[in-house]
């Protein structure tokens, strides 16, 4: 094994893309260290996608392309404005609203950067807030995309842990609003200290129609999905299936706002995200048979208990390794690779499983926005043409107020737990 985490380490190093670290370590591991047929790394490679519920990912990518290309997100914007806009720092607060809605839409993070960053940094910034800024709360918004459900990070949780997804959708809903409140509460000091702009005319009741009017298909989208999940009608696969059925309803003849060759683009647009994260899935399983082979959990599993029996210092250990792990790593790999290895040490401790999946899915979304790999950063600086240091250093203070959410929900447990044992999923 210590020649495969050469390879591990040094492909890594020299900024191989994940997929193709994993790859290269495995098919090292099992042509010199432990050699098999190799029809076998071609079975064990479409086994680990070999899922029905996987379906899950390439529809709720499909639906949030259609959603972008229908101008859905824009009356979604105007609506979460309505609420919160005469909130000091107006548009900052429904920056941080509108991606709650839209995490009901799409459940990617990088998804809300690029669709509604597109529309919300150029509005701030003519409203008078420094481009930057609008940039930080924007990425930082968009951590609640996939932990709001639906959730493609959490379809992949479930798929490595066997954790069932509509546990994990229950459970995302209070860390999610717990994020954007903090968040909100950010932006609220910051407009008193830098006197940000707010909405001071009232809306007519025309206005407000209006507004509520458009935004109705777009806000009926979550209530469909998760509704139908909730109640039992579909499963998240189907409704993942059902929200692009919709989309494409809303898009063509409701709104009138989608064409063929829109469909089309956002077909070959989810196509090509939906392969990266397979093809992660795919090989990261790989990987987790030459763990499996050599004991890496049980080993590292021994070395943690020794290190520590209590579970309270085992979550803040495990936070810091996700923040770390988030830091280096898309999160989808981060999860194949953890999971296995960290959850079965978290129940022996005595740690509801509901409750650590949701601090390690947080944690590591907080990698989202946070360099040398967070996605969302380079969605956004090519959004402003801002630097990726300017994008980092502003949205420091809304990582900070993750973070201390992130704490506040790893160590009271019922902000995670309490939705799903109402629903009586625990």
């Amino acid at each position: 094994m210590g020649a495969t985490a050469l390879v591990f380490i040094g492909t890594m190093l020299i900024g191989v893309p994940i997929a193709f670290v994993l790859g290269a370590s495995s098919l090292f591991h099992f042509l010199f260290e432990i050699p098999i047929p190799l029809e076998m790394i071609g079975q064990k490679l479409y086994s680990g996608i070999d899922n029905y519920v996987l379906l899950a990912i390439p529809f709720f990518m499909f639906a949030g392309e259609l959603m972008n290309r229908a101008k859905i997100t824009e009356s979604i914007f105007e609506f979460a404005d309505l609420i919160v806009g005469r909130i000091p720092g107006g548009l900052a607060q429904a920056n941080c609203l509108d991606s709650v809605f839209f995490a009901g839409i799409t459940g990617s993070g990088v998804a809300d950067t690029a669709a509604l960053g597109s529309i919300e940094i150029p509005v701030m910034v003519k409203a008078g807030y420094k481009k930057e800024y609008a940039a930080a709360v924007t990425i930082a918004s968009s951590v609640i995309g996939p932990i709001i459900p639906p959730s493609i990070v959490m379809v992949v949780y479930s798929t490595v842990t066997g954790e069932s997804i509509r546990s994990l959708f229950a459970a995302g809903f209070i860390p999610g609003i717990l994020i954007a409140l903090s968040l909100m509460i950010l932006c609220y000091y910051y407009a008193i200290k830098e006197k940000h702009p707010r909405r001071t005319r009232k809306l007519t009741l025309s206005e407000i129609w209006k507004v509520v009017k458009n935004s109705f298909v777009a806000l009926l989208t979550p209530v469909i999905l998760i509704g139908g999940i909730f109640s039992g009608k579909f499963t998240p696969t189907e409704a993942a299936a059902i929200s692009c059925l919709y989309a494409m309803i809303a898009g063509l003849f409701i709104l009138r706002t989608l064409t063929l060759k829109d469909i089309i683009d956002s077909l070959v647009s989810a196509a090509i995200s939906a392969s990266v994260v397979l093809i992660i899935i795919s090989i990261a399983s790989l990987f987790g048979q030459v763990m499996a082979i050599d004991r890496i959990p049980q080993k590292i599993g021994q070395l943690i208990i020794g290190l520590t029996s209590n579970k309270y210092i085992y979550l803040l250990l495990v936070n810091i390794l996700c923040l770390f792990m988030g830091m280096i790593m898309e999160t989808s790999a981060s999860v194949i690779l953890l999971a296995p290895i960290l959850v079965p040490i978290a129940i022996n401790l005595g740690i509801h499983p509901l409750h650590f999946a949701l601090v390690m899915l947080v944690n590591l979304n907080i990698g989202l926005i946070t360099p040398p790999v967070g996605v969302c950063i380079y969605a956004a600086s090519a959004i402003t043409g801002l630097s990726l240091e300017k994008i980092s250093k502003a949205a420091i203070p809304f990582i900070t107020a993750e973070i201390i959410a992130l704490l506040v929900m790893t160590y009271v447990p019922d902000f995670i737990l309490f939705l799903p044992r109402i629903l009586g999923y625990i």
